[in-house]
Parts: C-alpha cells; sequence; structure tokens
C-alpha cells in the first residue's frame, strides 16, 4: 500500500511541476517588451505643410518641373512610397480630399502623362521628409489627371492620398 501512495505522490508532483513549468512559459511569453507588440497603426502621409506640393487643386506646367514635397510618419517604421500620376479625363473618382476641383470636359486621352515611381525609405525611421522632382513632358494631354502618394510602413500598413491636379 505505500507504494502505490509513494507512486502516487511522485505523479502528483510530476503534475504540479509541468504545470508550474506550464505557466511560467505562458507568463514569460506574455511578458514581451513594447518591441513585440504587433503594429496595427497606419502610416500617415502629412501635404499641410506649407512647402508641400501638390495638394488638391494645384496646377502644374507642361515642359516643366516641380518638386512633390510630403512628410511621413509611422510610430513603429516606414517602409516606401510610391507616386502615381495618371489622366482623369473620364472623370473617374479615387480622391480622399474633401473639396473637389473645377473639371474640364470629358475628353479622349491622345498622349496622357503616366507616371509611376518608388522609393524605398532608409530602414528604421519614424518620420520621412520626401521630395522628389518631376518632369512634365511639354507635349502630353493638358487636363485633368490625379496624383496618387501611396505610402507603405515595415508591417505592411498603406495609407492611400488621393489627389486631383491640372496639368495645363
Amino acid at each position: 500500500m505505500n507504494r502505490l501512495k509513494l507512486k502516487q505522490s511522485k505523479t502528483k508532483a510530476i503534475q504540479l511541476m509541468l504545470a508550474g513549468f506550464a505557466l511560467t512559459s505562458v507568463l514569460i511569453a506574455c511578458s514581451g517588451s513594447d518591441d513585440d507588440k504587433i503594429d496595427t497603426e497606419y502610416p500617415v502621409i502629412d501635404i499641410s505643410a506649407a512647402n508641400a506640393f501638390p495638394i488638391q487643386c494645384s496646377e502644374a506646367i507642361r515642359g516643366q518641373k516641380f518638386t512633390f514635397r510630403a512628410k511621413f510618419t509611422d510610430n513603429s517604421a516606414l517602409g516606401s512610397y510610391s507616386l502615381d500620376i495618371h489622366h482623369n479625363f473620364d472623370h473617374h473618382n479615387h480622391s480622399t480630399e474633401v473639396n473637389d476641383c473645377a473639371a474640364e470636359a470629358i475628353k479622349k486621352p491622345v498622349k496622357p502623362l503616366l507616371y509611376i515611381n518608388s522609393v524605398t525609405i532608409p530602414g528604421g525611421l519614424k518620420s520621412y521628409e520626401a521630395t522628389q522632382e518631376i518632369n512634365i513632358p511639354a507635349d502630353i494631354d493638358p487636363g485633368d489627371y490625379h496624383f496618387l502618394i501611396r505610402l507603405t510602413d515595415k508591417e505592411g500598413w498603406q495609407t492611400i492620398k488621393g489627389i486631383s491636379i491640372k496639368i495645363k
């Protein structure tokens, strides 16, 4: 009979040790640092500065250059951004701005501007002042265009800002 009690005591001791080990493992896993937090915040595109360009309803001139300027921020780390300029001669919409711009009549594109460029932001930055010189060819169709800014952070969260501009 003593042997059975001893065996049961050993089994209980092993079970208690395993339960303690499991509890300790869970506590250690849950007590990670702030660096272990999952990033669920979208990055921010800021075009409110006085020198930001373009903003809603801005104008660019064929045959001239302009400098894109915006501030990007993220709670953890920025990744990359992409600029896309394409015609809006058919009045489609992906503007994210509240106010509309006066639109020209719908027309068929003959030689519209299509500009797409991606930029990798230097690693580990939470804030970045983006600047990029963009050349507007002299021989493209003037009119209504969209200027899309896509900002992605290191975790893959993306923010899109759609701006309506005119090329004259």
